[in-house]
């Protein structure tokens, strides 16, 4: 059980407050899709845009999005429950997983020319990329209650 919480708590390190993950919303669509603007972190460009994408899921899963400058929450999270990441651990292991099933939430479709960003830090050999992605929330939330994770 303590190598999965681990394992967890590594997979989201960059979404709790790193500063080099920034998370801005673009818009809300009428479906309920949110396009967000998003950062991730990786020793290689693809790795990097992975982890924006696993960022931008995170977030509309667990806590929410608001508008910069303002307090209130324009994005609600999927899920309420406190410790859920840990309560689920196995599950949103296999989830996040490279190749796993947040990819089938995640779109790049809302991607410009021009709008995605590469940083560079050669002192942590990182790659740092940010990009715009859509979340498919409502098809995310109907596999979450298959799945069993939220009550409907």
């Amino acid at each position: 059980m303590a190598m999965l919480l681990f394992g967890i708590q590594g997979l989201f390190a960059q979404s709790y407050g790193a500063q080099y993950t920034k998370m801005h919303v673009v818009n809300v669509e009428l479906d309920g899709s949110v396009t967000i603007q998003v950062s991730g972190q990786g020793r290689y460009q693809k790795d990097a845009m992975d982890q924006a994408r696993k960022n931008a899921v995170y977030n509309v899963i667990f806590k929410g999005m608001k508008m910069e400058d303002q307090n209130s929450l324009i994005v609600r999270p999927l899920i309420y429950e406190v410790n859920a990441a840990e309560k689920y651990a196995s599950f949103f292991n296999s989830f996040f997983a490279d190749g796993g099933d947040y990819v089938n939430f995640v779109t790049m479709s809302d991607r410009r020319v021009g709008t995605s960003t590469r940083t560079k830090n050669k002192k942590d050999k990182q790659v740092g990329w940010t990009t715009t992605v859509r979340v498919l929330r409502p098809q995310l939330e109907a596999f979450l209650i298959e799945r069993g994770i939220i009550k409907k």
